[in-house]
């Protein structure tokens, strides 16, 4: 089944240094953007990550410091990046926990002004985890009858995600092919930062989901106890958190 678009997607996949969002950086992205006439324009980049790439992350894509020592790091490629996503909707494998938030903290070191207010996320990971509960490999073989080759490189991951998708819409008759209904469907917490920090309540309110302001209101935490906010700012929190609290407390002042 093909994706009935409103807008373009772009399904993205990123190898990495390590899985810590705030200290690890992108060493290789694949990108393919999907239009809503079904034409498809792809890219990828190795990208040297200015810092060490750990032997255990090599052993699993492959990607040394040898490999990308003279390729370009994310802030010369990230307005190519932003190019080709700023008028997208993202869809990913796991996309919504860890790509994501990733790309997201590497566009603000960048200086690039990233934002998902706009555009919705379809994460084909949630999607399979609540119909099957397997891995990528095993998804592409139980939704398109193939093994994956070459798994763990970018270019590879992102193109079965997106085949995995497009079976997944011929298999399941309550999956609605509308980008918003799937964004919701493969979103398992409704939260505002990626990285789980602040959620929406039942009543579609800001809440901090950690520490001793668990579930309490973050506009109302903002105005009680200021100090809380300069803590989270100086702490080891994602750019994009500090970002989206900035954001919460500067609506309350204009209130």
């Amino acid at each position: 089944m093909e994706l009935q678009l409103k807008r373009p997607i772009c399904f993205f996949d990123l190898e990495t240094t390590g899985i810590n969002v705030v200290k690890d950086r992108i060493v290789e992205i694949s990108i393919m953007k999907v239009f809503p006439d079904g034409e498809r324009e792809s890219r990828t980049w190795l990208v040297n990550p200015t810092i060490p790439i750990p032997k255990e992350s090599s052993d699993i894509h492959g990607i040394t410091d040898d490999k990308v020592k003279d390729k370009p790091t994310f802030k010369e490629l990230a307005h190519r990046v932003y190019d080709m996503v700023k008028d997208s909707d993202l869809a990913g494998y796991n996309s919504n926990k860890f790509d994501i938030p990733l790309l997201a903290e590497e566009f603000l070191r960048a200086d690039v002004d990233f934002e998902m207010n706009k555009r919705v996320a379809v994460d084909v990971q949630n999607i399979f985890h609540r119909m099957e509960q397997r891995t990528l490999s095993a998804a592409y073989k139980f939704y398109c009858g193939k093994d994956l080759e070459n798994a763990h490189t970018a270019e590879a991951d992102v193109t079965a995600t997106y085949e995995v998708l497009k079976s997944q819409l011929d298999k399941y008759e309550e999956l609605q092919n509308d980008m918003e209904w799937l964004s919701e469907f493969s979103n398992r917490q409704r939260v505002v930062d990626f990285a789980g920090f602040i959620a929406y309540n039942e009543k579609d309110e800001e809440v901090f989901t950690f520490g001793k302001y668990k579930n309490h209101l973050v506009k109302d935490v903002l105005d009680k106890d200021p100090g809380y906010y300069g803590w989270i700012l100086n702490s080891d929190f994602p750019l994009y958190t500090k970002k989206i609290l900035t954001s919460i407390k500067l609506k309350g002042m204009k209130m």
